[in-house]
């Protein structure tokens, strides 16, 4: 203590910020794109849920729930979880997501049971009939999430290691094209078995796959190209 130096207090302020701004050390630690693309993950799951709910029929041929639209969105930000942080990390996300949706329905479903005053009725009875009807869909999703989910993150970290970490393209679009079946087969059966006929159930489930399946190809990828090449500028491993 005798030998110590003071500084004048401006010199210590200098000091202490050149310290905490150091730009590498910062750029080592910073954990934001995981929470970025943990946050979207999660969302994009929520709102297809939601979204489910509604069944969309083109041509009186095609079926499908407008979660289709933005469901393989949230598969490619899975395959970037797992491309970038690995497959231990993308389990940690898709047990998060779970609980999420959980959550979801929990408290969805303490909405309904609230009273409303008589002259919302209308607006209580639109929010009922939604909401009553989601925990069926987030059932579905919850056991095609969990099976889809985790093996295309599975298969993903496994042809990532045969190929030697090359053609994220392959990665991408194989691991989705098993990770949709388990998705897509659990989540259409027990979420729309006996509120559609047969036929619409099965072009619903041919549909489903396929619309994924194109859209994680023509746009989804993509868009994993350039998620992994942002985030591994701030993502040191």
């Amino acid at each position: 203590m005798g030998n110590r130096r003071l500084l004048p207090p401006m010199q210590e302020v200098v000091i202490m910020n050149k310290v905490s701004e150091n730009p590498l050390k910062n750029r080592e630690n910073n954990h934001w794109p995981l929470m970025i693309v943990t946050a979207l993950f999660v969302t994009l799951y929520l709102v297809s849920n939601i979204m489910a709910v509604k069944v969309i029929g083109i041509f009186d041929i095609f079926y499908f729930d407008a979660g289709t639209i933005t469901f393989p969105f949230a598969y490619m930000l899975g395959d970037v979880l797992t491309e970038v942080w690995g497959f231990r990390t993308s389990k940690r996300v898709i047990y998060l997501t779970l609980v999420c949706n959980i959550l979801l329905v929990v408290c969805t479903q303490i909405g309904v049971w609230l009273p409303s005053p008589h002259y919302l009725a209308e607006n209580a009875a639109a929010y009922n009939h939604i909401f009553n009807y989601v925990p069926r869909i987030v059932l579905g999703s919850l056991a095609g999430f969990l099976c889809g989910e985790l093996s295309n993150a599975w298969v993903m970290e496994y042809i990532k290691k045969k190929m030697n970490g090359k053609h994220l393209w392959i990665r991408t679009i194989g691991s989705s094209a098993i990770g949709y079946v388990f998705d897509t087969v659990p989540f259409v059966l027990i979420a729309f078995a006996g509120v559609v006929s047969t036929r619409d159930l099965l072009l619903m489930l041919a549909f489903q796959y396929f619309s994924k399946l194109i859209i994680e190809a023509s746009m989804g990828t993509p868009l994993a190209y350039l998620a992994v090449r942002w985030v591994r500028k701030y993502v040191r491993k």
